[in-house]
């Protein structure tokens, strides 16, 4: 990392504990120097200004070069030209930080994970590292492949992006682990209808309405902005600082149970059961028309077949629609592997109360495959269509009215992560969809 004399007259850190700036120190005759700032790849390292930083939060203003390098939280010694003496101390990211005048708060603690490659690797870097990486260090799959897209990860010295890089025994590994320290994400007093609690984790009956964790339209009032208040902070940080202990998630406007992880031990146990697919889910819905085995046009829905005990199951692709990214679309080449099952639970005539269950996890896959089958949930207004009831049905007035997908989130099964308990958990339907429940059959 290289500052202009210009830049090194207007570099300073703030530190966390209120004490002045400290600006480089003279260099001494021999050309070798203290230095708190070193780069990953610094063939001929030039530095005219350093700071000495301690862990923790900071800010920084004026001009400052090279955004996107590595900062160490102590001093290291670096001896121009050719040569930086490595020191054992973490570094962090600083693509992820503020600059400027109105820097915001940040951490610099991360942890590094080093291990080595062993007989017989698979063919592509993410799964070699999967299968390498210590057990102890609770990094699943899918996050070892977010921290080789974050160029997070090292082989040999060298940052490697591409999940593809091919490995071979003997191959030195480091991989730096952010840790979520300074959440920006704010404490909110907002009620919370709690299943289960324990030390590591937590069972929420989520209600409708009720964003899960921040995201752009929605910074506040969210599930993760209660959680941070119910718990004063104390949530794993393995999902980054606007998903701290998320580890799945059911729509806003779908109610129902999920679970959040409080340990980091608990965040990757829970992940991998996701992963798995072991995780029992199961969601009861109102839709249109019935999904029986007797209905000839199912038969022709390309993806659709039936199981015994006239189960019906969807089989696609899923990914992104290609002109409205707030949609998913029905593939089958390409996108990812979706199954969902399907049982009727009451049979209203042209509606029914049905009873889903999922083999995998897909981002609205109950919706946007019972809108494949022809059978939209009734209130869905993204994957709803204009579905309508027969005139003179029970209920047309009240599924006319209805606001929002009829989907609840009934039972929820895993194994305790730490305890290995087998955990089983049910909740009512909300109360909207028990009265159009009712309404459908004619007892309103």
């Amino acid at each position: 990392m290289s500052l202009s004399a210009h830049d090194s007259r207007h570099l300073s850190y703030w530190l966390s504990n209120g004490t002045s700036w400290r600006s480089a120190p003279s260099l001494p005759k021999n050309n070798t120097r203290a230095s708190s700032v070193t780069t990953i790849h610094q063939p001929c390292p030039c530095v005219t200004a350093c700071a000495t930083v301690p862990s923790g939060s900071c800010n920084a203003s004026g001009a400052v070069t090279g955004v996107g390098k590595r900062v160490t939280s102590r001093p290291t010694t670096i001896i121009t030209p050719r040569i930086i003496t490595p020191v054992n101390t973490v570094t962090s990211v600083l693509s992820r930080r503020r600059w400027g005048g109105n820097s915001g708060k940040s951490s610099l603690a991360d942890t590094r994970v080093t291990f080595v490659i062993g007989e017989n690797p698979p063919a592509r870097l993410d799964k070699a590292i999967a299968r390498d990486v210590p057990e102890q260090a609770h990094l699943s799959r899918s996050r070892l492949a977010r921290l080789v897209a974050d160029a997070a990860v090292q082989v040999n010295g060298t940052v490697v992006t591409d999940p593809r890089a091919r490995l071979t025994e003997g191959d030195e590994i480091a991989i730096t682990v952010e840790i979520t320290q300074d959440l920006e994400t704010r404490p909110e007093d907002i009620p919370l209808d709690i299943r289960h609690e324990d030390d590591d984790l937590i069972v929420i009956h989520k209600p409708v309405g009720m964003v899960v964790h921040p995201a752009p339209g929605s910074p506040g009032g969210t599930l993760v902005n209660a959680l941070l208040h119910h718990f004063d902070g104390r949530l794993s940080g393995v999902g980054g600082e606007k998903r701290p202990g998320i580890v799945h998630r059911i729509d806003k406007d779908t109610s129902g149970l999920l679970v959040v992880a409080k340990s980091d031990a608990a965040h990757h146990g829970l992940a991998k059961q996701f992963e798995k697919h072991t995780v029992h889910r199961r969601y009861l819905a109102l839709c249109y028309g019935v999904p029986s085995a007797s209905d000839p046009r199912l038969r022709g829905v390309k993806g659709t077949s039936f199981e015994p005990g006239n189960i019906l199951k969807i089989t696609t692709m899923l990914a992104r629609h290609k002109t409205d990214r707030q949609r998913q679309a029905v593939l089958f080449t390409g996108g990812r592997h979706a199954v969902t099952r399907v049982r009727i639970v009451e049979d209203f005539g042209a509606a029914a109360l049905v009873e889903c269950w999922l083999e995998t996890g897909r981002t609205h896959q109950i919706r946007v495959h019972m809108a494949h089958a022809g059978h939209a949930l009734i209130g869905d207004q993204t994957y709803g269509g204009r579905r309508k009831l027969p005139k003179g049905h029970p209920g047309l007035e009240d599924v006319l009215r209805f606001p929002r997908q009829a989907l609840h989130a009934a039972e929820l099964g895993f194994v305790h992560p730490v305890t290995e308990e087998d955990m089983r958990f049910a909740a009512d339907m909300p109360a909207d969809m028990q009265a159009l429940q009712d309404a459908l059959t004619g007892s309103a």
